[in-house]
């Protein structure tokens, strides 16, 4: 296959298309094939998925022989498990189950639970990551660059919050609500094509900040690049020392370590959304005045709608 058919081949797992994007090869995820396929097995069939479910790493090593001796299943028996998920035999089904352990490895074990005297063993792991994500961004948050920040929002016509996924877009949001009740004009962009699009239009003067935990999603590092290229600024709100950071004129940088429990929720959210709140505030002491006359009349007008009346003078 040749360069002019816009195409890689299957054993390639990345290139670039015709219009020079780059491209890769998607990994099918042949664990939730398996589970999907479980009902539609036959019994001896299943015994092998069993065997596959309950140790996958056990599976990608062991031989076609040992795969049926645990099963207690014959050879041909695990070929036609194979076959029947779809693949084109163990050979293939070890390639691609190797690939899923890959990807998604942390997501197949349990972490034996830590004890706790309320019954819920996520207690103490949830309030204490949260805590260390907090005293991370303190010790790590370099107040130099912060107040650069501020410096960059309080005189920039627009900003435009860039997040992609989920922690990522949520934080776009609050960085808009954040902002924009010191009269700041904010706007959050969380789809990768009006990034684009977004940072198409913008002009010298303007500012982009962009949230990435990992700084490593290309979506929200071309964005970034595409805004600086028509002279917007940039502030990152990243992990250090990386494309994301570095692609930015501003780098509000933490790196909180994550630990082992898929069924929590990042604590990294913590880090950044104390990031955020610091870079809003910096900004509403640079505006000072204007921040306050905007914060008052949002107040003012809020209070109102809530109790559907004027608010009344103070008395004497």
């Amino acid at each position: 296959m040749t360069e002019a058919d816009g195409r890689t081949s299957d054993d390639d797992p990345g290139g670039r298309d015709a219009a020079g994007h780059d491209h890769v090869r998607r990994i099918p995820d042949i664990i939730s094939l398996i589970k999907d396929s479980y009902a539609e097995l036959r019994p001896a069939e299943r015994r092998v998925a069993d065997v596959v479910l309950d140790d996958v790493r056990y599976a990608v090593d062991a031989s076609n022989a040992a795969l049926a001796r645990r099963a207690g299943v014959s050879e041909p028996t695990v070929t036609r498990f194979c076959r029947a998920i779809g693949c084109d035999g163990v050979r293939d089904f070890k390639l691609k189950l190797a690939q899923s352990l890959v990807v998604g490895a942390l997501y197949l074990s349990k972490p034996a639970p830590a004890s706790a005297d309320n019954g819920m063993p996520f207690w103490n792991a949830v309030f204490g990551e949260a805590r260390q994500a907090l005293q991370e961004a303190e010790r790590q948050l370099d107040p130099a660059q912060l107040v650069k920040a501020a410096e960059l929002i309080a005189k920039a016509r627009q900003v435009t919050v860039f997040g992609l996924g989920g922690s990522s877009s949520a934080l776009a949001q609050e960085t808009q609500y954040r902002l924009f009740r010191y009269g700041i004009t904010v706007s959050a962009q969380c789809d990768p094509y009006l990034m684009r699009m977004t940072a198409s239009t913008l002009k010298p003067g303007d500012l982009v900040i962009a949230i990435s935990a990992t700084g490593r999603t290309r979506e929200v590092i071309e964005a970034v690049e595409l805004a600086r290229h028509y002279r917007a600024n940039a502030i990152g709100v990243t992990a250090p020392d990386t494309d994301l950071a570095r692609a930015c004129d501003v780098r509000l940088t933490v790196a909180v370590p994550e630990y082992p429990d898929t069924l929590k929720p990042t604590a990294s959210r913590f880090a950044f959304l104390a990031v955020i709140d610091l870079m809003a505030v910096a900004c509403a002491y640079k505006l000072d005045g204007s921040a306050r006359e905007t914060v008052r009349r949002i107040k003012y007008n809020a209070q109102i709608h809530r109790t559907g009346k004027e608010m009344e003078p103070l008395g004497d």
